[in-house]
């Protein structure tokens, strides 16, 4: 499966968070902590390479706490400061401001040395397409700032938000990189709606996610879908293979049918992946600080 996704205005992005990073003061990563790999762009290292990092583990709600725990001290390995958040219900924005002003600690002593008390830090929000920056500022601002939207590529332009008399927040648009050389990245991107259902089969997207629940949370499957066990995957099987199976277990039991009797196995990939965005199906972290996927990485 190919992937790729890269429209015109994700060049004018990255020349822009270029050519805006002389005016900030720290650069706010937000990436999705259910697949803290896959949502990086890895460009964004080099790009905002001197500047403070502070890095977001959003929709941590929805991913595995043991693995946040692991995430975020791997990100604060690095050197980087680390939140967890969840910016649809607001759960931990509040830490939000104390933490930047404590990574900016010493420039802002400096600042107040030099005369300038009172000069608000500014911040640049950056990450992946549909990642949650526009929900993030506006429930740090507490207000509806920025344009939010549940498809990726919503914010376009550049949008200064004040805080308040001590934050200004840059948004910027959502930059992915031209094409993912891995799969798997590919794959994890689309599972968590990064990039749009229309690129590819839906179908082939449940089934490969089914898969991936099969071998990771199989409770997880089980008791979502009323199952007594999962078929047992055949040697040969691939993924795709196996995958469709389970759909059409699932379809039978939710009573999913199409003209002819057969199982909707299209109708029941789209509410896999709409009850997993939905976080309906449990708290899943896909991928490993290690490399490896799931929690068992």
């Amino acid at each position: 499966m190919n992937i790729q996704w890269y429209p015109g205005h994700m060049t004018k992005t990255r020349r822009q968070i270029e050519g805006d990073l002389k005016n900030v003061d720290i650069v706010v990563e937000l990436i999705d902590a259910r697949i803290p790999v896959s949502s990086r762009n890895p460009d964004i290292d080099s790009i905002c390479a001197g500047k403070p990092r502070l890095i977001v583990l959003n929709r941590a709600d929805q991913a595995d706490p043991a693995m946040n725990a692991k995430w975020t001290a791997f990100f604060k390995g690095q050197g980087h400061a680390v939140l967890e958040t969840d910016a649809k219900t607001g759960r931990g924005v509040n830490q939000f401001s104390p933490v930047i002003q404590g990574v900016l600690k010493d420039q802002i002593a400096k600042w107040r040395e030099k005369g300038q008390v009172g000069r608000p830090v500014r911040a640049m929000v950056v990450g992946v397409p549909n990642v949650g920056k526009s929900t993030f500022i506006n429930k740090v601002a507490r207000k509806k700032s920025a344009k939010a939207g549940d498809r990726p590529g919503v914010t376009r332009g550049k949008q200064w938000v004040n805080v308040d008399q001590s934050l200004d927040l840059l948004d910027t648009p959502g930059i992915l990189w031209p094409k993912f050389e891995d799969e798997t990245i590919g794959l994890h991107l689309a599972f968590t709606g990064a990039v749009k259902d229309e690129i590819m089969d839906v179908e082939t997207l449940g089934c490969h996610f089914m898969a991936l629940l099969a071998r990771w949370y199989p409770e997880a499957l089980i008791s979502s879908y009323k199952l007594t066990a999962l078929p047992q995957r055949e040697e040969e099987e691939n993924d795709v293979a196996y995958g469709y199976r389970l759909l059409e277990t699932c379809a039978q039991k939710r009573g999913m049918r199409i003209s002819g009797g057969e199982f909707d196995t299209e109708r029941m990939a789209r509410v896999l992946l709409d009850e997993y965005r939905g976080g309906k199906l449990g708290r899943f972290t896909l991928e490993g600080p290690d490399g490896g996927e799931s929690l068992e990485a």
